[in-house]
């Protein structure tokens, strides 16, 4: 059955990179976003073969069991494919790519993944995300050493643990199948979009319910307002709605979307990789797959990045533990400045201190009994000792004491 929707597909350098290495695919049954990397060229020859590989699929499959073991047998073909490229062009050496695609058999959902890029799914106004990360960044946010936040800021987050390349004949893809229903819309794109335009922002672009592509050009401006360092690929795909149904030439996006091939620039000397003594590099790399070696290097980097971390947080939490001692001892110190006049059960008392108190601990503590008896001073007196008379210093209360004890006396007479 041929699948009943519409959909759209985008791809832009971005405002940093001099290349676009990512490829996207739209078409009436398959949807590929595909993120290239391996320099100059390699990217864009890696992500090429991948979509020229998977668009054999755009068909429509009896049965979603079929539908998986194509898409697992596509993506390993492709990985010969890239070894195969690279025997015959060895200046291309290192290149590879991530695969996120997705192949709609009746009312399901088959999905393929290897890489960063990413799957999601907007439905009830709710945008989850499909596909986990292949990248050691996640790993630590799935053993609890970061928070997603964290990862999204972490120096590297870039470091594929998983990748379609030039060196692994027999990739590990995760596929699954999910049931699909109309008023799904489904966002395939690389990490240029996901890696600067957060999960809330995207929910809320897919939530206005704009056309597929008038979606994707906004998903777009939001990732080149955030700067936009990478390449942006977006592929929108609404089951059923309200959009037109468009079943007609398949849209190529990107690297894969150039119809006489790619020109590969002569390997500059004198540059090598620890992936390959060859690897072209006239464009950094985005992102690469570590060896064991490199990656215990990245754990224990990690650790010591967290040992940091955890010190500086000690380090602060004691340092404002320290300031808030110091300011509740000066502030203390100061109330022990203060006097007052006051009566106990029966007597006038000079207080040292002020009249309040912080949960059990009173401010203020007994300085003087002046045996003056409150019951000698007239009312008026009486009734203002029991509310208490606040002294500028010990020798004003001492002043004010003299005062109530001549009062008391002459009351006596």
């Amino acid at each position: 059955m041929v699948f009943q929707g519409s959909s759209a597909a985008l791809s832009h350098t971005g405002k940093v990179r001099s290349n676009n290495q990512d490829s996207g695919y739209a078409g009436s049954n398959l949807f590929v976003v595909a993120d290239g990397m391996g320099g100059h060229a390699g990217g864009d020859v890696a992500s090429s073969l991948a979509i020229a590989r998977l668009t054999e699929l755009d068909q429509p499959f009896a049965s979603t069991v079929e539908a998986e073991r194509a898409l697992r047998e596509a993506i390993t073909e492709t990985a010969t494919d890239l070894i195969d490229t690279v025997g015959r062009r060895p200046e291309l050496a290192g290149m590879g790519t991530t695969v996120s695609a997705l192949v709609m058999v009746d009312d399901y959902a088959v999905i393929a993944h290897i890489g960063d890029s990413r799957i999601y799914l907007y439905r009830d106004e709710a945008l989850t995300q499909i596909t986990t990360d292949h990248t050691f960044v996640q790993r630590l946010v799935d053993s609890g050493r970061i928070t997603p936040e964290e990862a999204r800021y972490h120096p590297r987050r870039s470091v594929l643990m998983r990748v379609l390349g030039d060196m692994d004949p027999d990739p590990e893809v995760d596929t699954f199948i999910m049931p699909t229903q109309p008023g799904d819309r489904w966002l395939l794109c690389s990490d240029g979009l996901s890696g600067v335009v957060d999960d809330i922002h995207t929910g809320k672009a897919l939530a206005q319910g704009l056309a597929p592509g008038r979606t994707a050009d906004a998903l777009l401006k939001q990732a080149l307002d955030g700067g936009a360092p990478d390449n942006v690929t977006i592929v929108i795909v609404d089951v059923g709605g309200q959009h037109p149904v468009f079943i007609g030439t398949p849209t190529i996006v990107g690297s894969a979307s150039n119809p006489i091939g790619i020109e590969v620039p002569a390997a500059r000397a004198g540059r090598s990789s620890w992936l390959h003594p060859n690897r072209q590099a006239a464009n950094e790399p985005t992102h690469f797959e570590p060896d064991a070696e490199f990656l215990e290097e990245l754990i224990e980097e990690d650790r010591r990045r967290a040992r940091r971390r955890r010190a500086g947080w000690i380090v602060g939490l004691l340092t404002v533990l320290a300031l808030l001692a110091v300011t509740l001892f000066a502030a203390y110190s100061w109330t022990q400045t203060r006097y007052f006049i006051g009566a106990d059960d029966d007597t006038v008392v000079v207080y040292r201190g002020i009249q309040q108190s912080i949960g059990p601990i009173s401010l203020s503590t007994p300085h003087e009994d002046t045996d003056i008896p409150l019951a000698d001073l007239p009312e008026f007196e009486r009734n203002t000792v029991e509310r208490t008379i606040n002294a500028r210093s010990l020798a004003d209360a001492e002043l004010i004491v003299a005062r109530l004890r001549d009062t008391a006396g002459r009351g006596g007479s």
